[in-house]
This record gives C-alpha cells, structure tokens and sequence, in this order.
C-alpha cells in the first residue's frame, strides 16, 4: 500500500515545502488541492506545471492527484440548472484533466459537495442526468490523458447528492468509462448505516483511491475509527492503491498530523500482512 497525503493542511507552505516534508515524513505521495495553487489551473503556465512536477520528482514524491477540484473559480456547478452554468463547469473540468495530466497525476477526486447539491427547483433525476453527462462529456479526454474521474460519495451532513458507494458506483456505471471509477474516504463513510468494511467488500474493483481520516475531522488515529478492520477489507478486494490522508481540523499542527497519521497507518495495514511478507 502506499500512502500519501494531502497539501492543504499545510497552511501558507511552498508546494515545493510540503513535497519535502511529506518524503521526510515518510509519504510516497502527495495530493494537490489546485486552489492551494492558484484561483484557476487556467493561470497555471506550461513553464510552472514543469516546475512543480519537478520539484516533486526532486523530493522523491509522487503527486497523486488533484481533490477539493471546484473550490475555485467561483460560479461553478455540477447539476445547475442552468446549461451554460454546467457547461463552463464542464470545461473547467477538462482544464483540471489536463492539468493533472501535465504533473504527472493520474486521478481526480470528484468531492465538491457544495457544487454538486441538488438545488431548489431540480429533481434529483435531473441533477443525475445533468452530473452523468457532464461525466461523460469529459471522459474521452480523461480517457487520453490517462487520469482516472474518482467519484466520491459524501454524508448527508456535506451534500444531498451521492450519499453512498452504491451510488457513486451506479453513476459510474452509466458513465460508462474506464476512467471513471470511486473513492472511499473514511470519514464519510462512518455516516452510512453499512459497516465500512462490508461496504468496502461489495465495491470490489471500483476502488481506485482512499482517503484516510477520522470522523472527528482529524487524521487517521486521531479518533476512534479503527483502521485494521478498513485495511483487512482493501487487501480482501485486492487494493493495493494510494490511501491518502486527508484532514478538515487545521488546529492541530502539521507535522504532528503527518508523523503520527503514517505511523498508525503503518501499523494498522502491518497487521493485516500476511506472515511470510513481514519476515
């Protein structure tokens, strides 16, 4: 398993800061939010792409991928239900697909809660055809880029839309591209009545990343959620992807969240080794 974690809990650091940091803590990789970056990927030049794919490569860390992808520019919206609306959206999301693409990323964390809520006025089945359309409008070019669309399921306490891995994976399905695929994060599935590891197990090969972190928004070992019955689940549907960090709770101080998130990590996915790997 490799792990990785995610920038913008790193406050006011140079990217090129938080690749060191991260391989001096002990992470194989880390995940850009792109607002931590700049307000648009547009404003993002060919020349800076290369700087920060080097700098990574530099530090001997992989940039994972991209995740918190509409927080900026304003006015974006996934089920709008206004067509230019969705359509600006859709463009900005090919930009993001490119923009992976030229770090050197491979997946993108479709989150956004804010921008995928169903909105007054719209039936969900709207904003299902409006969401798997926009999907299918930019999987062609994810498709070329060689960048996977991780669609997330989120609580009901974060959005209205998507509430569960069999949803996520039922919008993938219609999406119907081999670059469309789901993300599991921990905390938001401690809101789904299905154990985490049954819901785990029954979404099999639609895995294709895994955030890691507690309920109470910190890091994974920072609450109660046990990660060994989570580790046993991904190795039984044969995972062998990035579990990244990602925390909501900025108070604690940076380094502590990344030394002590990795060491309960280590120990929790060493547990559920087999025998003959840990000699």
């Amino acid at each position: 398993m490799r792990f990785g974690i995610c920038n913008e809990m790193f406050e006011g650091w140079t990217i090129e800061d938080v690749f060191r940091h991260a391989a001096e803590a002990g992470y194989q990789g880390v995940e850009v939010a792109p607002f931590t970056l700049a307000s648009s990927v547009r404003d993002v030049s060919p020349a800076q792409r290369t700087r920060i794919r080097d700098a990574a490569a530099r530090a001997g860390v992989a940039i994972i991928g991209l995740h918190w992808l509409l927080v900026s520019p304003k006015d974006l919206y996934v089920t709008h239900p206004d067509a230019a609306v969705r359509k600006r959206t859709q463009e900005y999301f090919i930009d993001l697909v490119n923009f992976a693409a030229d770090l050197g990323a491979d997946r993108m964390i479709f989150g956004s809660p804010k921008q995928r809520n169903v909105m007054d006025g719209v039936t969900f089945e709207q904003a299902w055809a409006w969401a798997r359309d926009l999907l299918r409008g930019i999987a062609s070019v994810a498709e070329r880029r060689g960048v996977t669309i991780c669609i997330e399921p989120l609580a009901p306490s974060e959005t209205n839309f998507i509430n569960t891995a069999l949803d996520a994976i039922r919008l993938a399905k219609e999406v119907d591209s081999p670059r469309v695929k789901i993300i599991l994060d921990a905390k938001a599935m401690s809101s789904e009545a299905t154990p985490i590891p049954d819901i785990i197990r029954r979404s099999g090969s639609w895995v294709a990343h895994v955030h890691a972190n507690d309920p109470n928004l910190r890091g994974p070992g920072f609450g109660e959620l046990d990660f060994r019955p989570i580790a046993s689940a991904l190795r039984d549907i044969g995972y062998r992807g990035w579990v990244s960090v990602e925390v909501f709770d900025f108070t604690i101080d940076p380094n502590e969240t990344a030394a002590k998130s990795i060491a309960y990590l280590r120990e929790a996915f060493r547990a559920n080794e087999p025998t003959q790997t840990r000699r």
